[in-house]
Formats: structure tokens, sequence, C-alpha cells
């Protein structure tokens, strides 16, 4: 029957799908990162604040 077949598992596509995810992970957690350091100040130079809670 056609579909039914378990496909064996490339160790190099293994490796590199992990290395993807890895990638991602660290990219969003740089991302943040850096977000929470520069995102006020660039946000106070662009629109002059967030305008959160500003009263």
């Amino acid at each position: 029957m056609a579909g039914l077949s378990v496909p064996t598992w490339d160790p190099q596509a293994a490796k590199l799908i992990a290395t993807i995810l890895l990638e991602a992970i660290v990219l969003y957690v740089g991302y943040a990162g850096l977000e929470r350091l520069f995102g006020p100040a660039i946000m106070e130079a662009l629109v002059g604040g967030d305008e959160i809670g500003s009263k």
C-alpha cells in the first residue's frame, strides 16, 4: 500500500533541522534582548515615546 511505509531518518537531515531550530531560538532570544535594551530609546527618537501609560 502506498504511503504506509515509515521513512528512515537521514542523520544529516536531522542535524540540519536541529541547527535551524537552534538558530531560530537564538535569534528570537537575541532580538528580544535587543528590543528591551534599545526599544524605548528608538521609540522616543522616532515618535516621542510609546504613548503607553504616559499622562
